[in-house]
């Protein structure tokens, strides 16, 4: 049996329902109703309502998700109240409610999604994907990109901290621990770390991980000559009648993510496609040893 959604998941069932409902509209131009039309006559704005719709923010009032459900022309008190009961609920505080002062604009609705999805599938070209990370390439990370960045060692631990919860909450998630499967690029794990020893730890971690049931990792050589992407993106199967969503970084640091199908599928394609041609996951263990030996060697 799943688990029991959390808040950042209700929040995301409630704005699906709520879009559906208004696309469900169909306007004098023939079009759905857009949220600037939605939200005319009421107290929310249309930046608001496009948040609530994507699952960032729930209502405040509860009387303005009646007035919208009356403008959507919901009576069916059964309806509404199951609607308010999900607002409700969605308005508990996420695990990942204490460290959104250091988190990106858009990362506390991903990473609160990212532990209550059905399955994950990953691909990173450049450096070990997060949820893979040890502690100590972790902070070797922050630690790398500090005096760029200009973040603090406060900024740099909570991170840490966060990036080691999320692996926790994902991979050991019970009764049910979400499906990974992950595509590295070469470069990724030969780019070193910090040093020799947190390099060597990460390898041994990935070939730990790859061994698990619901893990699988596959490793894109550098040799190979077909398809691959030029930028790091993750797919969530969000199950239970939610829709699929993609997750990619932008050049500016914060997350932006899309249930679109047409983009949904075309990452799907991506994935595909970039695994096909990637090592076979029962493979990943000996090229682990084999870095590992090459390191001993230098």
């Amino acid at each position: 049996m799943a688990a029991k959604r959390g808040a950042t998941g209700r929040r995301l069932e409630l704005g699906l329902q709520l879009r559906q409902m208004r696309e469900s509209i169909v306007m004098k131009t023939g079009k759905p109703m857009t949220r600037k039309a939605a939200v005319t006559g009421t107290k929310l704005s249309e930046a608001a309502l496009q948040r609530i719709e994507t699952g960032a923010l729930n209502f405040r009032n509860v009387g303005d998700l009646r007035k919208l459900l009356d403008k959507y022309g919901v009576t069916d008190e059964e309806v509404i109240e199951t609607l308010v009961e999900l607002n409700r609920d969605s308005s508990n505080q996420d695990w990942v409610t204490r460290y959104r002062r250091v988190m990106q604009a858009g990362m506390p609705t991903f990473v609160g999604v990212e532990s209550e999805a059905r399955e994950i599938r990953v691909y990173q070209p450049t450096a070990v994907h997060g949820l893979l990370q040890t502690e100590g390439y972790a902070q070797a990370i922050f630690d790398i990109g500090k005096p760029v960045e200009e973040t603090t060692t406060e900024f740099c631990r909570q991170n840490v901290a966060l990036r080691m919860e999320r692996k926790e909450r994902v991979l050991r998630r019970e009764p049910d621990p979400v499906k990974l499967w992950v595509i590295l690029g070469e470069a990724a794990l030969r780019h070193i770390v910090g040093d020799v020893e947190v390099m060597r730890e990460q390898y041994e971690e990935i070939t730990k991980l790859a061994a698990l049931d619901h893990v699988a990792i596959q490793v894109l050589p550098l040799a190979g000559r077909g398809y691959r992407a030029s930028h790091d993106f993750a797919i969530l199967d969000l199950g239970d009648g939610l829709p699929p969503m993609v997750q990619i970084d932008t050049a500016w640091g914060a997350v932006s993510t899309s249930d679109k199908p047409r983009e949904v599928d075309r990452f799907k394609r991506r994935f595909d496609t970039m695994m096909s041609s990637a090592l076979p996951p029962e493979d990943t263990a000996e090229f682990m040893q084999r870095l590992d030996r090459e390191l001993k060697s230098h």
